[in-house]
């Protein structure tokens, strides 16, 4: 079960080309100025099974990837990482927006195999707090000079993969 505080069809802001953004409820990292606030309280939103969610992606031939945006997704990443593979499976592309840097989620991922796979399964990684003093609107995708786009394909065949599967755990 996945805790959502929404769901919009189609969008062309959250990522390159038209997307699926499921937006995850709860995110510890409460950034002044947040674009999704109604999102930080985990006691918020409504559940759904990823098998639900999933008929609904589905359903919608116009897009070309999905998005997970927050909240926090990585709070969620159980769940969330068996929808990315379904995603993945289907043929579409996995933005993922989240508030922890690529470096923290790497080290994360070290113990915790349900981050490491949402990041394996996922294209794009949007990462880094929203800092509302370095907050640019001219930026693709991103809220503030501080966040990164990261080609997560790219990065990962750097041996990070590699490194990974040798943990025993993949």
């Amino acid at each position: 079960m996945l805790k959502l505080a929404g769901y919009k069809e189609e969008s062309i802001v959250d990522g390159p080309g038209i997307r699926a953004t499921v937006y995850f409820q709860g995110c510890p990292h409460h950034c002044p100025g947040c674009h999704n606030p109604e999102t930080h309280d985990p006691k918020g939103g409504s559940r759904i099974s990823t098998e639900e969610l999933l008929r609904v992606i589905r359903k919608n031939r116009a897009i070309t990837g999905v998005t997970f945006s927050g909240g926090e997704p990585f709070v969620q990443a159980p769940a969330a990482a068996v929808l990315a593979g379904q995603i993945i499976l289907l043929g579409l592309n996995l933005v993922v927006y989240s508030g922890y840097t690529y470096e923290k989620l790497y080290v994360l991922g070290q113990s915790d195999s349900s981050i490491r796979k949402l990041l394996e399964a996922a294209w794009l990684l949007i990462d880094g707090p929203y800092l509302e003093s370095a907050q640019d609107l001219n930026l693709s995708f991103r809220g503030s000079l501080n966040q990164r786009i990261i080609d997560l394909k790219e990065t990962l065949s750097e041996g990070i993969v590699t490194k990974w599967a040798g943990s025993g755990d993949g």
